[in-house]
């Protein structure tokens, strides 16, 4: 058995509007159905962020440890865990537990549950170097699989900033691999087929291209500039990029993108602001499929009723995976077909980060190594 200390250093939110504290605190002890995961490595997102400042209408637990984004290694369990040992690599993601026992539980929608724990917002989450999860909720991580790139990868939770704030590059703060990958199986699109991803320069919309890829899906990258089109094309495997910035019909050059002209079988929509989602029901081919994964702040979704009828379009929201989705989404990432790439700072400096963040100066993905 790993000695296990009394005491651990964390990141505290003592009142909503922050700033974190970088403190010493108790180590928990998990219940009957829980682990300790000795977190090494979490990945920072734009939620987290949200946690501290109290943007979303859900209240957050208080004090409050934040981070969805953990990976490292399980140092105690509880009696009724049997099937995760003392030793094993593990994630803690955006869904901390459930219930296990109702509707949505039993028919794998378990992040609909009512009673689903989220981790940095209403239990305390990953900032911490020892964190507890319930067993059966986190992710199962071959030991092939590093620690510190895999944790951006874990994120499974709301996608975009809510103040539209976009990183320095021009990626999104949020590099939710599990959270596109879902929105991907959502669509119903498959091998052979051609999805569209507005909002693909950004870091799920490059993200949502690789798995794609990875899915055998051929793919529309719909994004702005020279150097997403670029990225897009000979990066990230699309065969086709549409710039809404200088096209005269956005509508018009996605369907003609298309073999047939009828446009995508499915829209994957990570943009950050409303119009898009406006125009997505009008170019996806008839019996097509719009997935909506992006939060732009205060947005409604509009389609014309008479087209969306004849052309039997189904529109849809797409939130987080369920353990089988994380599953898969895992093993994509272990077989090397997805890349996260990031930069790694100590968790005593998460403040400076956030503040990056809040700023927009933040350029790329930041994973906060727990021991520094």
């Amino acid at each position: 058995m790993p000695e296990i200390p009394k005491k651990q250093k964390a990141q505290v939110i003592e009142k909503t509007g922050g700033p974190v504290e970088y403190k010493e605190i108790d180590v928990q002890q998990p219940g009957p159905d829980e682990v300790l995961v000795n977190i090494k490595y979490s990945g920072v997102c734009h939620t987290d962020l949200h946690a501290v400042n109290g943007d979303w209408p859900l209240p957050t637990k208080l004090p409050l440890v934040g981070g969805h984004e953990g990976a490292g290694i399980v140092v105690a369990k509880g009696d009724l865990v049997t099937d995760i040992e003392i030793g094993d690599h593990a994630g803690v993601k955006w869904i901390n537990g459930s219930c296990l026992a109702c509707s949505f539980c039993q028919q794998s929608d378990e992040p609909l549950c009512a009673k689903a724990l989220l981790s940095g917002y209403t239990v305390d989450g990953t900032f911490q170097e020892y964190c507890i999860a319930k067993a059966a909720h986190v992710a199962r991580l071959h030991k092939d699989i590093p620690l510190d790139a895999v944790a951006p990868v874990l994120c499974g939770e709301t996608p975009q900033s809510l103040r539209n704030i976009r990183t320095g590059c021009g990626t999104d703060l949020c590099v939710a691999g599990i959270t596109v990958y879902k929105g991907l199986k959502e669509s119903g699109a498959r091998p052979g087929q051609t999805v569209a991803i507005v909002g693909a320069g950004g870091g799920l919309g490059s993200l949502a291209q690789q798995y794609a890829k990875a899915m055998g899906l051929r793919t529309i990258a719909i994004d702005s500039g020279e150097e997403k089109k670029k990225m897009c094309l000979e990066q990230l495997g699309s065969y086709a990029f549409v710039d809404f910035g200088t096209s005269q019909n956005v509508v018009k050059e996605v369907q003609e993108a298309t073999e047939d002209g009828l446009g995508p079988h499915a829209v994957i929509l990570v943009a950050v602001n409303e119009k898009p989602f406006q125009q997505a029901a009008e170019y996806v081919r008839p019996r097509g499929t719009v997935v909506c994964i992006g939060l732009p702040a205060g947005a409604y979704l509009k389609a014309p009723v008479f087209e969306s009828v004849i052309k039997m379009v189904t529109i849809k929201g797409s939130y987080v995976g369920n353990r089988k989705d994380t599953a898969e989404a895992l093993e994509f990432y272990r077989q090397g077909v997805i890349k996260a790439p990031f930069k790694t700072v100590g968790l005593s400096e998460l403040q400076k980060v956030y503040d990056m963040m809040h700023e927009g100066k933040i350029a790329g993905r930041y994973v906060v190594d727990t021991s520094k």
